[in-house]
């Protein structure tokens, strides 16, 4: 897991708490929707939530920002059945944060954290690289973390991919004034 390239994300890769919660603590937080709706999930979200490959899911992908400048892109898959709550909260959410909601509710669970660079190899990778506006090579991979939540009977698989902007977050909320290596 430690690796030159990663170094500097450990501790967001790493951090069980909010990542809304934590980015909101750091300057003007914002969510943009930018694709919602049954498609199929990739094949290791399949085997990840126990559906047969074809299965269709709510997916529902956001670009979070901080000051204006988008530092997460987040992939949400959600089994279109059983439902159940969440899928009634993920179809209501709009521009809010999955986070907060998954934070703020007490009978939410979240399973084993993994963590992933992602490359070209990967089939977020493109669609990561597009929704954090990097051009392809500029970073040459990107690192995620996958999360598994469970509540009343439903699960959801997010993966949160990181934009090396968010090494520039610092808690106060200030750009940090060094850059980070390996960042834009």
């Amino acid at each position: 897991m430690r690796a030159p390239d990663n170094v500097s994300f450990m501790p967001w890769l790493r951090d069980r708490g909010s990542l809304t919660a934590r980015i909101q603590a750091r300057g003007h937080f914002a969510v943009r929707v930018l694709r919602q709706g049954l498609d199929s999930p990739t094949a290791d979200e399949a085997l990840a939530l126990g559906l047969p490959r074809q299965a269709r899911a709510w997916v529902r992908e956001v670009a979070l920002f901080c000051d204006g400048q988008i530092v997460v892109f987040a992939h949400t898959v959600l089994p279109h059945r059983p439902r159940g709550p969440l899928s009634l909260w993920l179809a209501r959410l709009g521009n809010r944060s999955l986070g907060a909601l998954l934070f703020a509710h007490p009978g939410f669970e979240r399973g084993t954290m993994k963590f992933k660079r992602l490359d070209r190899r990967q089939a977020l990778y493109t669609p990561a690289l597009a929704a954090l506006q990097l051009a392809d090579g500029a970073t040459g991979a990107l690192w995620a973390r996958r999360s598994q939540f469970d509540f009343a009977g439903q699960s959801v698989l997010v993966t949160e991919v990181f934009s090396p902007y968010v090494l520039r977050l610092s808690p106060s909320g200030k750009e940090n004034s060094t850059k980070p290596r390996g960042v834009l």
